[in-house]
């Protein structure tokens, strides 16, 4: 980003200063708000023009909240399940049953590890099949006694290795997609961080789709993308503007159907803040969901999908 520098300058300034004020010998309250003033400006205005690569890096800063840091904040009693009951379970699809404003629901979220033995064992946020069976499990147990189903995509894509291959890691997507499609309680996604490839949608199909204001979601990544049409690395930039992979862009294709708002600077700024803003439009959709018949429910659903890529033929004059 262009003024990440002054913003850092900016920042040590005000440190600087309020480690001279807590001394007490010198007041300089006047100074310190004048600089967080400047601070919050320059950062609003920079933010306000990110390149869609300069997204794609936020939606992977190292310190952007996961699953786990949204979970606490905007639900209570989170009781975790594990397992798919075919092969064993897989910790990078976190899934289990929670109270949203005194409201029974299933959650189905992927989470990436931050320490490297964290990041190991959750397979960097990419699920193997066993992880998107795991979800429809509970999805089918939330259709059993009605409660809405909320999911949290956060992957780069489905796990490549080849113990996914052999355990039909298409096959898998393909049965949630269709599943999914047919299930008979509300669901709502959000992309909390990065949307990628099938392990994304595998997830994803919902009534309502939402995402954080700097997350991404695309078919392929803009490395992958690079990589392939140009063979170049330095094409990245190039390749996250063509993909059209930011909230703001997909949601003027009508591919999504709202932009939550981040705190200022990133969700990892203020992760308090996001996750309330987060809670606010859940709570919002789902009442809003609740008010719909089943029949109702599929018919929105059937049609929201079917008007994606639609396009009009020009008449001639």
């Amino acid at each position: 980003m262009k003024d990440e520098k002054a913003l850092t300058v900016l920042r040590e300034q005000i440190k600087e200063l309020q480690k001279l004020n807590e001394n007490g010998e010198i007041d300089l309250s006047a100074e310190i708000a004048q600089l967080e003033e400047k601070l919050q400006s320059l950062t609003a205005a920079s933010y306000a023009k990110l390149a869609d690569w300069d997204r794609v890096k936020l939606s992977r800063h190292p310190q952007r909240p996961y699953a786990l840091d949204y979970i606490p904040e905007i639900c209570s009693d989170f009781y975790e399940l594990h397992g798919d009951r075919l092969h064993g379970d897989d910790r990078a699809m976190i899934v289990g049953l929670a109270k949203l404003e005194q409201k029974t629901v299933m959650i189905a979220a992927q989470q990436k590890g931050r320490t490297t033995e964290e990041k190991k064992e959750r397979f960097f946020g990419m699920s193997r099949p066993q992880g998107y069976r795991k979800a429809l499990r509970v999805m089918e147990l939330a259709e059993r006694f009605s409660f809405p189903v909320i999911t949290l995509i956060d992957t780069p894509g489905a796990y490549p290795g080849i113990e996914a291959e052999e355990l039909n890691i298409s096959g898998a997507i393909a049965d949630n997609l269709q599943k999914m499609s047919l299930l008979n309680v509300p669901i709502i996604a959000v992309v909390i961080g990065e949307g990628g490839s099938g392990g994304a949608i595998a997830i994803g199909v919902a009534d309502r789709i939402m995402m954080l204001e700097n997350a991404i979601y695309s078919v392929i990544s803009p490395e992958g993308c690079a990589a392939i049409l140009w063979r170049d690395n330095g094409m990245i930039a190039e390749a996250a503007k063509a993909l059209g992979l930011t909230a703001s862009r997909l949601k003027d294709l009508g591919l999504i159907d709202e932009i939550i708002p981040e705190s200022l600077g990133g969700a990892h700024t203020d992760p308090q803040q996001t996750a309330a803003n987060l809670k606010e439009a859940l709570i919002r959709h789902l009442n809003d969901l609740s008010l719909l018949s089943i029949d109702e429910l599929l018919k929105k659903r059937y049609k929201k999908y079917r008007s994606i890529g639609r396009y009009r033929t020009l008449s001639k004059k």
